[in-house]
């Protein structure tokens, strides 16, 4: 038996291509195991929220540049003072019942407890690069999403509104730290010392 993701659809395909049941029908009765063996054979990202399942989409080349030069900015900060950076696809666990896939998570220390191999337990902060398809899923679900999960930093950038907005928790909400244009530096209040320049980052390819 195979899994086969498709958006916005999800089927069960077995090896000589009959589709015993639509997985969509089981939407809202997913377990967490269920998902998290689900995902142990797809490298589609999905996502899950008490039940459900989200298929999000193939990132594009544009999205993967941006990533990869992020990551390579990240890593160079971080990497000499013992951190670790990795990049999607990796499940980040919010709560139990709740996971996401942010495009890049950090923790300060390596040997962090919450850096486990199968997904990890948290982190101590988050990108997400915007998606053209549903815009509101990185700039306000997960906005919440990532505040419950108690990440000190969400970074969240725009290639269509040309900005980088960089978010830090207070108490259960994140406030701005500020929101970054073209030709100005987005700043970490997490990183001292670290900066990002926007063009840079929404010129990347």
């Amino acid at each position: 038996m195979m899994t086969t993701t498709c958006l916005p659809e999800l089927q069960l395909t077995w090896n000589d291509g009959t589709v015993p049941v639509d997985l969509a029908l089981l939407q809202g009765t997913w377990t967490e195991e269920q998902y998290l063996k689900l995902t142990d054979h797809t490298r589609r990202l999905i996502e899950f929220s008490d039940g459900e399942l989200e298929v999000l989409p193939m990132p594009t080349d544009k999205h993967q540049a941006i990533l990869a030069l992020l990551y390579e900015l990240f890593v160079t900060y971080i990497r000499p003072a013992g951190g670790k950076v990795l990049f999607a696809p990796l499940r980040l666990q919010i709560r139990p019942g709740k996971y996401r896939e942010p495009d890049l998570l950090l923790l300060l220390n390596a040997r962090d407890p919450r850096r486990q191999n199968r997904y990890w337990l948290g982190a101590d902060l988050v990108v997400e690069i915007v998606s053209p398809d549903n815009p509101e899923r990185d700039t306000v679900a997960k906005r919440d999403d990532y505040a419950e999960g108690h990440i000190p930093e969400y970074w969240i950038v725009n290639p269509d509104a040309a900005t980088i907005t960089v978010l830090t928790l207070d108490g259960d909400a994140y406030r701005e730290h500020g929101v970054f244009g073209r030709g100005t530096t987005a700043t970490s209040p997490l990183l001292a010392g670290f900066a990002v320049a926007v063009d840079a980052v929404l010129e990347a390819e």
